[in-house]
């Protein structure tokens, strides 16, 4: 005797479709272990069963009148759960109305307002762009991780033909990202190798093609970003889809998931789903029986809500359909309707007192690199309905790695001098690590603290930084990916809040203004556009006695912003580094700055030095635009020369979302024997928004193309000088108009990637990168 197949998702629908209430019974004790799990993280407790009845109802509402999904029950569902959770927020805060809610598709993605424009990332894109089927088989297997042998039953196949299925979904979802890049015409010699991409991952070319394929992607950032993001789809699926259905709290629904994904839903949720709809006002209970698989008959009530144009003969009150236990219910009758159904009001919410809910992350700024110092970010979210109790956090460092020694007292007791905005947290030396306090944390409310950390020398690679949290009873913990690293840039200065990055500079020398050629140059024209080509003198613009090298950029600020931190960086030919003038806005003295920290390195034509100092409290109190000097850095003269200046700055800006800014010092050589370097941006959570990111780099030359940057998703085109994507350090810096021979200060925006990084590529030049100051938007 054979065992029958259980009917498919798309089979029980189909039935739905076909007057079977009873199929909508089985697709509900399939998935409601589902919709609790994300329920449970987005409503209060006693709100879970009606958000869940709610949202099985308003489904089976839609596929009687024809809608809803063909195969993808489970996504529908998750966007159902999300969307009924907000509009019943907004019908609490009365800013909306109950008929308006009913106006929506849970088969679009709804999109929180946390996660505005992840719905445009090219993964996510492709993924909404595949058949329904496929979708849904990816969800399963690569979102939520469940087992071919678990989902065979939701797709009517066995394991073996799901895992088949997700390998041409697999497959699909990559043909329809490359689809996505080929949107925008490719240069020409890309589209062949984007053609090949998916075969080459697939490890389906010959030697001879994926060898051609191995050297352009070496020289092309772009598809070498493509290459990235196709060998790691299933990661991609997690970071951008699995959000996008399931919300922000993505990663606490996939834990519940994993640990109910035994749990049926039993008869206690059925009758639950059948409660909520006897709460419902008299003259709308038997339109919701007509669409509530607990309360109507096979085929009569389904017609009702199928098709409710039809005048019928009042059907017979329905008993209530038997629940999977081994006690059946006593059939309970129905009134019937006596007019048409209206809108179902959302159940009145009552006020009781809410829970904290926490979740924490901890992370390296940037990274930690052996023998450089470095910063350590706790981040931490009340997610609950009620504030928290006092929050006290121990902080765990990896072997190897130091808080840097406290500069300050409080009560008695060595206290550590956090970065940043400080956000009331107090933090003391304690058991290899630190120790921080805050007062409660409130509902809805996020904070963060940044901790100064030295990494030895010799420090040992392996698990990154941890952090236990404890608020009274509640206990939460957090462990970072990334521990110490051989390579990349360790944060200079990080924080978050209403946040964004500025930067301007200038050039201290240029080329010879008698010399025929050097005034067009000057105006970015002419083909005399490199240091290299010029016996590069000083330039002294101020026109004043006490300076010999002198210059000026404007800076404009977001109206209402403040400074949170402030960097001056200077560099130039030669390894003696030294003090450097500076002059704010309405100062009519210049201000000597010594630098605190000197970095030299070697270039082709010899050694170069970037050097820093912290200007936070200067810039802090000026707090106005206007234009800036700088004056008489220690430079050399002559050809191939470079000197100059950059202010990088983190400010407030009101009109910002919530959003995540973080300095990174770098000094690096780019070209030659290191032609391509990526810096990784860890400790970053970003929604899917453009990303601004600030490039401090000396000695680039504008007629030397080939200098490419990227954040993951192709080369990007700076928003200042000849705005090439293929010459990004073309001589020119945010705040002049005019040539900046040897100085670049450059503004780029892009959305992160999955693996957040900054590339840096020079074909024909040599440069030294010096800085990146990023902010973006924060996730939650």
């Amino acid at each position: 005797m054979g065992v029958e197949s259980p009917q498919s998702d798309a089979d029980l629908l189909q039935a739905v479709r076909e007057g079977n209430a009873a199929a909508y019974g089985e697709l509900y004790e399939r998935h409601v272990g589902a919709a609790r799990a994300l329920a449970r993280q987005l409503a209060r407790r006693a709100e879970v069963e009606d958000v869940v009845a709610e949202s099985f109802t308003k489904i089976l509402e839609m596929v009687g009148r024809g809608g809803g999904p063909e195969s993808g029950f489970r996504t529908y569902l998750l966007t159902a759960v999300r969307r009924t959770v907000y509009d019943r927020s907004r019908i609490e805060s009365r800013q909306v109305t109950t008929g308006e809610i009913e106006l929506y598709d849970p088969g679009v993605p709804f999109v929180d307002p946390a996660l505005v424009g992840l719905e445009k990332s090219l993964i996510a894109r492709a993924y909404l762009s595949l058949p329904e089927r496929w979708r849904a088989v990816l969800w399963h297997t690569e979102v939520e991780r469940a087992k071919p042998a678990e989902v065979a039953p939701l797709l009517g196949l066995s394991a073996n033909g799901v895992a088949a299925l997700a390998y041409r979904a697999r497959e699909g979802l990559r043909q329809a990202y490359l689809q996505m890049h080929l949107g925008s015409p490719p240069p020409h010699d890309c589209r062949p190798v984007l053609g090949k991409m998916g075969a080459y991952v697939r490890g389906g070319l010959a030697r001879r093609d994926s060898k051609v394929i191995d050297e352009h992607v070496s020289g092309c950032e772009e598809c070498h970003g493509v290459l990235l993001e196709l060998t790691d789809v299933n990661r991609g699926l997690r970071v951008m889809v699995g959000p996008l259905i399931a919300g922000p709290l993505f990663g606490g629904y996939a834990a519940a998931l994993a640990k109910t994904a035994a749990m049926g839903g039993g008869a206690g949720g059925l009758l639950r789903l059948f409660g909520w709809v006897r709460r419902a006002p008299k003259q709308q209970q038997a339109a919701l029986a007509g669409v509530t698989v607990v309360a109507v008959a096979v085929a009569v009530t389904l017609t009702l809500v199928a098709d409710r144009r039809t005048a019928a003969r009042p059907p017979e009150p329905a008993p209530v359909a038997q629940p999977p236990v081994s006690v059946r219910p006593v059939p309970v009758p129905l009134p019937l309707p006596s007019e048409e159904p209206t809108r179902v009001p959302a159940p009145v919410i009552r006020d009781k007192p809410g829970k904290a809910r926490l979740r924490a992350t901890i992370d390296a700024l940037g990274a930690l690199v052996r023998a450089r110092p470095g910063i350590v970010g706790l981040r931490l979210r009340n997610y609950g309905e009620g504030p928290s109790e006092e929050l006290s956090a121990q902080v765990r460092l990896p072997s190897g790695v130091t808080l840097v020694p406290p500069a300050r007292r409080g009560h008695g007791v060595a206290l550590l001098d956090p970065v940043g905005t400080v956000d009331g947290w107090a933090c003391r030396p304690a058991g290899g690590g630190a120790r921080c306090a805050r007062e409660p944390l409130e509902a809805g409310q996020g904070t963060a603290v940044f901790l100064r950390v030295l990494v030895a020398e010799k420090a040992p690679q392996g698990p990154g930084p941890a952090v236990s949290v404890a608020a009274g009873s509640l206990r939460v913990s957090a462990r970072a990916e990334e521990g110490v690293r051989t390579t990349g840039a360790p944060a200079r200065f990080a924080t978050d809040g209403k946040v964004v990055v500025r930067a301007i500079g200038n050039a201290l020398l240029s080329c010879p203004a008698e010399r025929a050629g050097c005034l067009e140059a000057r105006r970015r024209g002419g083909a005399q556009r490199d240091n290299d080509l010029w016996p590069m003198s000083v330039l002294d613009q101020d026109g004043r006695s006490d300076t010999a090298a002198s210059s000026a950029a404007a800076l404009s600020l977001p109206k209402g912003s403040e400074v949170v931190w402030a960097g001056l960086y200077w560099s130039a030919t030669g390894e003696e580094a030294g003090p450097i003038k500076i002059r704010p806005p309405g100062r009519n003295k210049y201000l000597t700055i010594r630098p605190t920290h000197v970095t030299t390195r070697e270039l082709p034509l010899g050694p170069v030095y970037q050097a820093f100092a912290d200007v936070s409290d200067l810039a802090g109190d000026v707090r106005r635009n206007g234009t800036w000097w700088a004056a008489d850095a220690p430079m050399e003269e002559g050809v191939s020369r470079h000197a100059g200046w950059s202010l990088v700055l983190i400010v407030t800006d009101p009109a910002e979302p919530y959003s995540q800014a973080v300095v990174l010092d770098t000094a690096t050589v780019v070209g030659g024997d290191s032609r391509r370097i990526r810096i990784p941006l860890g400790g970053l959570s970003p929604a899917a928004s453009p990303a601004r990111v600030e490039l401090v780099t000396w000695e680039g030359d504008a007629d030397l193309k080939g200098d490419k940057v990227s954040l993951g998703s192709g080369a990007l085109t700076p928003a200042g000088g000849g705005r090439e994507a293929a010459n990004v350090f073309d001589g020119s810096s945010s705040g002049v108009a005019e040539m900046t021979f040897g100085a670049d200060v450059d503004t780029v925006s892009a959305e992160l990637g999955v693996d957040p990084g900054l590339t840096i590529v020079t074909d024909k030049d040599v440069v030294l990168f010096g800085v990146a100051a990023l902010s973006v938007r924060a996730r939650s």
